[in-house]
């Protein structure tokens, strides 16, 4: 270090820097506080479990609970002891080892009884991500519910659908709302399903659970220990709320690769809903404007902007957490029994994943609730092009009379004109004779009205709407059957 001592203290990491998380309801479930307050949680539920099966004692039991409070012991210090082993729960185990020996000695002798780091550290980290996707089911529950207003109250609210950046042809604001809500309603499945199945991790030293046995034998003889420290599994993932692990999964780290996948797809999805309303508010576009609120938007120099700040914290973690899940993937390639740096390398992309997750969960129910809808820019859009954006429709149309390859060469030919005179389109078509000879005035004014050309969108929207409510429906029958219970 250059010769320099590192500071005694460090500074807060309060999000200065990740506005997209900093203040929000995840951010609160992954600081270091809570972090280590989920590794107590852990040794506490060991505890309980090793009581449950007989192997340790009400008192020493009730000790180690009264004394694992994060605010009992100094966070720093930890931190910077952790430097020592290249994790924290080394010196986390001996600092509460100290705290309940100061109260009872022989309580001491039940903390972390036959446990290791990982053990410890992978149950923490599951636990917090727990909390965390059960804040983010809540949060999708709530902008799924505001995407499916937006879908029914816009059905007939035309737009220029744009792809590859120009405009292509009619579509509705509602059927592009019904695509963000099949988005968020994915993500929020994929969600439940990973929350329900994240496993407590307990394995002892190299995944046998020898040493667990070994205490089992020495409190209670082989009779008692005949599967060895199996019978902890059960119990400890009660106590813990997780699912109970099939085998110890120190180097089978798929639950640690499928949370990087699904907080991905999670922040994808909103990530596709921030985007488009970050286009579609632009100055030239304005076609949707973000809810306000003081300061919102505010640029330091400028005094007339009004940015979309909330789609841009979404959209800020749409990109950053993909790089998080593949050093969660690339994690996989665990060796042996236990990683050297595997491991390790998993923990601050894993929080930094679920925080930034969590904040662009929170931040899109807002500018899905508040989102300001301007319909006659959008009919205003629709006109710039002077009726190219139907010519789809009139290639079908006049394909029986032409013939398919010589409509699309006449209506090549009119939108070219219409380019180079700055003549409207629909102007040169009403005046073209083989229109006016094929169809009155009242039915090509028709097929050129833009607002008549949207297809059937209608009716996939009632399509996404009643899947969205399938959902609503399976999620309460699962909620009242005890399957999966969250905050809806």
């Amino acid at each position: 270090m250059n010769g320099r001592t590192a500071p005694a203290s460090v500074g807060t990491d309060a999000g200065l820097l990740a506005p997209t998380w900093a203040g929000t309801p995840a951010a609160a479930e992954m600081t270091d506080e809570a972090w280590l307050q989920a590794m107590l949680d852990v040794e506490v539920a060991l505890a309980r479990a090793q009581f449950a099966v007989g192997l340790t004692p009400a008192t020493a039991l009730a000790v180690i609970a009264s004394e694992a409070h994060a605010d009992r012991l100094d966070l720093v210090a930890l931190a910077h002891a952790a430097r020592a082993a290249a994790n924290p729960v080394v010196a986390l185990v001996t600092a509460l080892t100290e705290s309940v020996a100061a109260k009872d000695p022989a309580a001491a002798e039940y903390v972390h009884r036959g446990s290791t780091s990982q053990d410890i550290l992978d149950s923490a980290a599951m636990l917090t991500a727990r909390r965390v996707l059960t804040l983010i089911a809540t949060d999708l529950a709530r902008t799924a519910t505001a995407l499916a207003a937006l879908a029914d109250t816009h059905r007939h609210t035309v737009l220029a659908a744009r792809t590859l950046a120009q405009h292509a042809v009619p579509t509705t604001l509602g059927l592009k709302a019904a695509g963000w809500l099949r988005l968020v309603t994915d993500a929020r499945t994929r969600v439940r399903a990973v929350a329900s199945t994240l496993p407590a991790q307990l394995g002892g030293a190299a995944g046998t659970l020898a040493a667990y046995r070994e205490y089992a034998i020495l409190d209670g003889g082989d009779s008692r220990a005949a599967q060895g420290g199996i019978e902890l599994l059960a119990p400890f993932a009660r106590a813990l709320g997780l699912v109970e692990p099939t085998l110890p999964w120190h180097t089978v780290r798929t639950p640690i690769a499928e949370l990087g996948a699904v907080l991905q797809l999670v922040t994808g999805a909103l990530g596709k809903f921030a985007l488009d309303v970050q286009t579609m508010s632009r100055t030239e576009i304005g076609e949707l404007s973000e809810p306000a609120a003081a300061g919102r938007g505010a640029s330091s120099a400028m005094p007339q902007k009004r940015n979309p700040a909330l789609a841009t914290l979404v959209v800020s973690a749409a990109r950053q957490v993909p790089a998080y899940a593949l050093v969660l993937a690339q994690c996989l390639l665990a060796e042996d029994e236990r990683p050297a740096g595997a491991w390790h390398a998993e923990w601050q992309p894993l929080r930094e994943a679920l925080r930034l997750t969590g904040g662009a969960a929170h931040t899109a129910v807002e500018l899905a609730e508040g989102l300001i809808v301007h319909p006659e820019r959008m009919l205003a859009n629709l006109e710039l092009t002077g009726g190219a954006v139907v010519t789809e429709r009139l290639a079908v149309v006049l394909a029986p009379a032409l013939g398919k390859a010589h409509a699309k060469k006449l209506l090549t030919a009119a939108a070219a004109e219409a380019a180079e005179t700055g003549r409207p389109l629909t102007e040169l078509l009403r005046a073209h004779p083989e229109l006016s000879a094929g169809f009155t005035p009242a039915h090509l004014s028709e097929l050129l009205d833009p607002t008549r050309y949207t297809g059937v969108a209608n009716a996939l929207i009632d399509r996404a709407l009643r899947a969205y409510e399938d959902d609503e429906d399976r999620y309460e029958d699962e909620d009242r059957g005890g399957v999966v219970r969250w905050a809806k």
